[in-house]
């Protein structure tokens, strides 16, 4: 992504799980999320996104959402992930703009 303006979303979520329909909400959210950015923990993910597809990406997860019983918060953290995050203890994260070898 060198050279592209990208920036850095801190994405977290809360689901009421009480019924199916929540379970299912649940399950939408983390599937979107995994498709744009890295699981770090249960309910948080981070995002590193170029903002024209921020845009359709917020408004996604927010139609998923039952606002009366679920809540989304989004940390925008500029452009520079590691001047702003540390990590300490297990399931160090990965560089999602660092080279993939497979």
């Amino acid at each position: 992504m060198i050279g592209v303006l990208v920036m850095f979303v801190l994405i977290c979520y809360d689901v009421c799980t009480s019924n199916n329909a929540g379970k299912t909400r649940l399950r939408k959210i983390a599937k979107q999320c995994q498709n744009y950015g890295q699981r770090v923990q249960n309910s948080v993910f981070e995002c590193i996104i170029e903002p024209h597809l921020w845009v359709s990406v917020k408004d996604k997860l927010v139609s998923i959402i039952k606002k009366e019983e679920d809540s989304l918060r989004f940390y925008y953290l500029g452009k520079e992930k590691n001047a702003k995050v540390e990590h300490v203890g297990a399931k160090p994260s990965v560089d999602v703009q660092g080279v993939l070898i497979i």
